[in-house]
């Protein structure tokens, strides 16, 4: 073969081969990740080892948060997307979807992890997303997005990943055994949950905890109560002697109060971390710190008095 001929053959390989590489998703770029909470959760594992980046900023509401066309895009050309599911990121779900079907991998945590459901009650017995609560199921979490990110992530230094995970999950352990021996201080009369909305569906079952009710009905903040509503549920606090109300530090507690007020005792509004992370230094700007946090406020706002 002629050496222009053999070089042209060469380039034409050249091509064809970079042509396969692009169409298979060489060109994929990164993990992204809808919230915050699960944000922190995937840093954690990936170390250096991956970029991630986080749709949702600080201190925002899952329910509500939106992205722009930009990140749109950037989803479509993700090698990978975390996602919470389960009905969660209600304004950012169909972006989500929509990568999907461009061919970007993505995994929905809140399926992964042995989901409970709200009661009929509370919101017709939807799987409740809200599984961050229960350090033992984060734990599964963290296990699921190692695994993805050593499937889908090409080149990536697995061995890296893994010791990423391992250290992780054995902190998870620790704050789970921290968050049982904290817990264990509160009287199992006192074990009485009355939140802004349903969100601690997991650690009650975890902990052993009762949730009595919430502010806001079903399992999203979008929604609003009536009078009947409030009514109704300070007539519940009233007979179970609940002595806090615990409300997202994110949210007016305008309606906490409102309701404390119309249960005719003296009940303390209480802020928790609940949805999403803070700023460093803000309290909870790790998940981690979230729960350490949350799970004092809970034992002090039970104990008191």
């Amino acid at each position: 073969m002629k050496p222009a001929i053999r070089l042209c053959a060469l380039v034409a390989a050249a091509v064809l081969a970079l042509t396969a590489c692009l169409n298979s998703g060489a060109d994929r770029d990164g993990i992204m990740v809808t919230t915050n909470i699960l944000g922190d959760l995937t840093r954690t594992v990936a170390g250096d080892a991956v970029e991630v980046t986080v749709l949702m900023p600080p201190d925002a509401d899952p329910h509500f948060f939106a992205i722009s066309a930009q990140q749109a895009a950037q989803l479509e050309r993700a090698n990978l997307i975390v996602y919470n599911g389960l009905g969660l990121e209600e304004n950012v779900l169909r972006n989500v979807e929509a990568a999907e079907r461009s061919g970007v991998p993505a995994v929905a945590l809140g399926t992964e992890i042995d989901p409970i459901s709200f009661s009929a009650d509370d919101a017709n017995g939807r799987p409740d997303p809200h599984f961050w609560t229960d350090p033992h199921r984060v734990r599964r979490a963290v296990e699921v997005v190692r695994d993805r990110i050593i499937d889908h992530v090409d080149g990536v230094d697995a061995a890296a990943i893994r010791a990423g995970a391992d250290r992780y999950l054995a902190e998870l352990d620790r704050l789970d055994r921290w968050m049982t021996e904290r817990f264990a201080t509160i009287p199992a009369e006192r074990r009485k949950l009355v939140t802004n909305h349903h969100v601690f569906g997991y650690l009650a079952q975890r902990f052993g905890f009762t949730v009595v009710g919430a502010v806001l009905p079903g399992g999203t903040t979008l929604a609003s109560p009536s009078p009947s509503d409030l009514a109704a549920l300070a007539g519940t606090i009233r007979a179970a002697g609940v002595s806090a109300i615990f409300a997202d530090s994110s949210q007016p507690d305008r309606l906490a109060r409102v309701l404390a007020e119309q249960a005719g005792l003296h009940v303390q509004v209480i802020p928790l971390y609940s949805e999403s992370l803070t700023e460093p230094g803000g309290g909870a700007g790790t998940y981690l710190e979230m729960m350490r946090a949350n799970t004092e406020a809970i034992v002090r706002g039970l104990t008191a008095g």
